[in-house]
């Protein structure tokens, strides 16, 4: 009686507890009632139901993968498999094919490493072999480096379709900019005429103060925050107040004047631009000179009234300021051509001059100017036509807020009720 409950003990099959990986690379049909990764599950379940008499039996935790590149390993269920295995939880990884668990021959390497060191089994439902001898092993790197090739296929053929996008002026994607719309129709940016306008006087404010800090400074006083949009998914993006980095991607972005960049290349878009473009060159040119993280009060530590103003006559170059200090604290300020400092002091007739005498020179002219009534009726013509165009922005600006305030009252809220003021 011993001996035979002995030999059907012997008999029994250990068991394989089976966990089945699934992955698609895009999001496009997920939202499906059966989608691909349904499928591959299936496909999964019918092949390990195939081997019940070898003791094979489901996890029923669910790995998947939806809308992640086969590429890298960052993605959370394939982490959180290689997680259980660490722990012990999995005995054997089933797949539908090789190129859903990996892309990367490297990856893959370092996966089956993985599952060796916890003596886990892979299957691949579609494609027979086994990984014990070394055979098998030879065919699976084979697939592998079918598969590492084609999706390297497939990303020179995703960037060059990109790059003739970005030559014929298309938009082809990506985080939306402020100023422009999505055209729900295509993949074509339309101006937001309200967004256009805090664009504009952002150029503005930036050719007035020519410092970054000081134009946030502006914009978190007037509660001006980056592009605020809402993904495929529902999920509401940017938003933000502005930073360095976020501020000197406005002022430098081509966008605005129409155009697409692809690398180092700038073609005509097919958008409409919203900055003229000698404002958006004079951004640039102030930018360039003060630097990206720079400013006008930064950079003039001494404060040379004349900086970024003086000009040299012989040479036609800019003039910097800079100084010299003798006796310890006695300091002398002198404007220096640059044309000079960069080739020599010989290329120029007058390589410097005394920053005070030119500065009182300047300064008693601006006084006498400031006598002559018909220059200063001129003048006070001029601030009134400025003052003009500034209200007209203030009144676009408030029209926004008042568009924008109306759309929050009727918003629904999230019991789907409407708010009433």
């Amino acid at each position: 009686m011993t001996r035979t409950k002995t030999r059907k003990a012997a008999t029994v099959s250990p068991t394989m507890r089976c966990a089945i990986y699934t992955r698609k690379s895009t999001e496009d049909g997920l939202e499906q009632e059966f989608n691909s990764l349904d499928a591959q599950r299936l496909a999964g379940e019918n092949y390990i139901r195939s081997q019940v008499d070898e003791g094979w039996e489901i996890i029923p935790d669910e790995y998947d993968d939806g809308g992640f590149t086969g590429g890298d390993m960052d993605r959370p269920a394939l982490q959180r498999l290689m997680s259980n295995i660490k722990e012990g939880k999995i005995d054997c990884v089933v797949v539908y094919k090789v190129d859903r668990l990996s892309r990367s021959l490297l990856d893959f390497s370092r996966i089956l490493e993985t599952f060796d060191q916890h003596n886990v089994a892979f299957v691949s439902v579609t494609q027979q072999f086994n990984t014990a001898n070394s055979m098998g092993r030879l065919m699976l790197n084979v697939l592998l480096s079918f598969a590492q090739f084609e999706r390297e296929i497939i990303s020179e053929r995703t960037r060059d379709k990109i790059a003739a996008a970005r030559r014929k002026g298309k938009w082809v994607g990506g985080m939306p900019v402020l100023g422009y719309d999505v055209d729900p129709r295509g993949s074509k940016l339309v101006v937001n005429d309200d967004e256009a306008v805090r664009v504009r006087t952002i150029f503005d404010l930036y050719l007035q103060h020519q410092s970054l800090i000081t134009v946030i400074r502006e914009l978190d006083n007037r509660g001006w925050v980056s592009k605020r949009w809402v993904t495929k998914k529902g999920v509401e993006r940017g938003g933000k107040t502005f930073t360095k980095t976020s501020l000197h991607k406005v002022l430098t972005n081509v966008t605005y004047r129409g155009k697409v960049r692809y690398k180092d290349e700038v073609h005509e878009g097919e958008h409409e631009a919203i900055v003229d473009p000698d404002v958006w060159q004079q951004v640039q040119t102030v930018m360039q000179r003060n630097g990206r993280t720079g400013g006008a009060k930064v950079r003039n530590k001494f404060g040379a009234l004349l900086k970024g103003l003086l000009r040299c006559v012989a040479c036609d170059s800019a003039m910097t300021p800079t100084h010299t200090t003798k006796n310890g604290n006695k300091r002398y300020r002198y404007y220096v051509c640059c044309h000079a400092q960069k080739r020599g002091w010989h290329n120029c007739p007058s390589p410097s001059i005394p920053a005070t005498e030119i500065e009182r020179f300047v300064v008693d002219q601006i006084r006498s100017i400031g006598r002559d009534s018909d220059l200063i009726r001129e003048t006070a013509s001029q601030v009134h036509e400025q003052a003009n165009s500034q209200l007209v922005v203030l009144e676009a600006e408030q029209a926004s807020l008042e568009r924008e305030l109306a759309r929050s009252r009727h918003a629904p809220n999230t019991d789907g009720v409407l708010l009433e003021a």
